[in-house]
């Protein structure tokens, strides 16, 4: 029987180096509106996915700030999942010790509906970032190599997302 932090953060494919780490969460949560009045839709990054492009892991999506490499990027029923390694021994340190937990995306759009809120059904996906105040309040890292999965989000009804 495996734990739940082993469920959430998989295996590392490689050794960690001293000062990175490593971590799981969500940059997008489907459903759910933003502070911006926007709806991502499940299957908005599959089309981005599938093209394989790299992604790079940015600080509050500044496009010169790398902190580190995503390890996999997938769509799941809550959201569009992320593990990635911080190699920023500032970031890494702050995603450590829970001190920075929020994730967010940088895209373009490829087809969207409506208005107040706006969904977004197709996104081409360009970077993922670590950030102070998501535009998704939900969109969180969820737990760090080594440390125990965080508390998950009232709004997900308890409980701990399983990868």
């Amino acid at each position: 029987m495996s734990s739940g932090a082993e469920q959430a953060l998989p295996p590392a494919p490689s050794r960690k180096r001293e000062g990175e780490i490593r971590f799981a969460g969500y940059a997008s949560v489907f459903d759910r509106v933003d502070r911006g009045g926007d709806i991502v839709r499940a299957g908005a990054f599959a089309a981005s996915l599938r093209e394989g492009r790299p992604v790079p892991l940015l600080w509050q999506h500044r496009p010169g700030a790398v902190v580190g490499t995503i390890e996999t990027l997938a769509e799941d029923a809550r959201g569009l999942r992320v593990v990635a390694r911080v190699t920023h021994p500032t970031a890494a340190k702050l995603v450590e010790r829970g001190a920075l937990t929020g994730l967010s995306f940088g895209y373009r759009v490829r087809a969207a509906r409506g208005e107040g809120p706006r969904e977004l059904l197709a996104l081409d996906l360009a970077e993922v970032s670590l950030v102070a105040a998501p535009m998704q309040p939900l969109a969180r890292v969820i737990a760090v190599e080594g440390g125990s999965i965080l508390p998950a989000p009232k709004a997900w009804g308890g409980g701990s997302p399983k990868g």
